[in-house]
């Protein structure tokens, strides 16, 4: 993944919405994201159970972590099996009893069902992607349905036919990794990206696609994973100054307030190329021909990072 220098003068400079989101609004989201980038860091050092530990806490600051679930689910599924991922989902679990705890103690009810209401409206005068559509829509239940099996389809089929690159099964990945017929392949400097990014990012994106509504501080769900979305499929896909001009267009619309129906269908049709670049861009991850049994894959010294 070969992102031009010059995209991170945009990434880091260029972008007045994240730096309102950051500075001035004052939300919880980009604390919870940079908890999540410290939890991919130690997952790309092998540190899973430190990262697993992360990851929950970044739950715990913003519930949009949980986009990512999907994905890091696949992912400790493929290096650990199903019985060895079980210790790594209860230090997640844990963590949010811990937390929780002293509400769970006063009014344990009330305290889950409140913080696991996926039932509650949005308001459609702050929506930012579903403005051209009539408010009704927005809020009918069936529409959610509809996103919610738009998201789940979306999942399985990047699971079946992106992340999972071995010639087995994917049921495959429930066994013990020493047990399967073709072991995942240990990370190293040229593969670690397309086995836990791409995974991880594509999973939330996916989310955001299909999300019931986008408000402006949701922006940074997302907005520092473009440039590897777009730049981790070769150039002859789609060149370099068209994924500029999505980065741009996709800036414009978040910076468009009130959003307008010409804002959030640009918004969707950016989201759909970036999608379809992916999917076309992006084959599937090379299965090991090996047929020797690998130890646990040691992480990457910091001198190859």
């Amino acid at each position: 993944c070969k992102v031009p220098p010059y995209v991170f003068f945009f990434m880091c400079c260029a972008s007045y919405r994240i730096h309102s989101i950051f500075v001035l609004r004052l939300f919880n989201d980009p604390v919870a994201m940079a908890i999540l980038f410290l939890a991919i860091n130690l997952f790309l050092e092998e540190r899973w159970s430190w990262g697993c530990l992360l990851f929950s806490l970044a739950v715990s600051v913003k519930m949009n972590i949980l986009l990512f679930a999907p994905g890091l689910l696949f992912l400790l599924l493929q290096r650990f099996g199903l019985l060895g991922c079980i210790p790594k989902l209860c230090i997640c679990a844990l963590l949010q009893v811990v937390l929780g705890l002293p509400f769970l103690l006063v009014n344990p009810v009330g305290y889950l069902t409140r913080s696991f209401d996926l039932g509650r409206q949005f308001q459609f005068k702050w929506t930012v992607n579903w403005r051209f559509l009539p408010e009704e829509v927005f809020l009918n239940r069936a529409f959610h349905a509809m996103l919610l099996l738009a998201h789940l389809t979306g999942l399985g089929l990047f699971a079946l036919h992106r992340w999972h690159g071995s010639q087995e099964s994917i049921l495959a990945l429930l066994k013990d990794p020493a047990k399967r017929k073709h072991p995942s392949p240990p990370l190293t400097v040229n593969n670690i990206l397309a086995q836990i990014v791409f995974v991880l990012f594509s999973s939330n994106f996916l989310g955001v696609c299909c999300s019931r509504s986008l408000h402006y501080q949701f922006y940074v769900w997302y907005f520092h994973t473009l440039p590897y979305l777009l730049w981790c499929t070769p150039t002859a896909k789609l060149t370099h100054m068209p994924k500029v001009l999505l980065l741009g267009v996709i800036e414009l619309c978040w910076n468009t307030y009130p959003s307008t129906v010409c804002s959030s269908l640009s918004l969707h049709i950016c989201h759909g190329l970036v999608l379809l670049q992916l999917w076309y861009g992006t084959a599937s991850p090379p299965a090991p021909h090996t047929s020797l049994l690998s130890r646990r894959p040691a992480a990457i010294s910091k001198k190859a990072q």
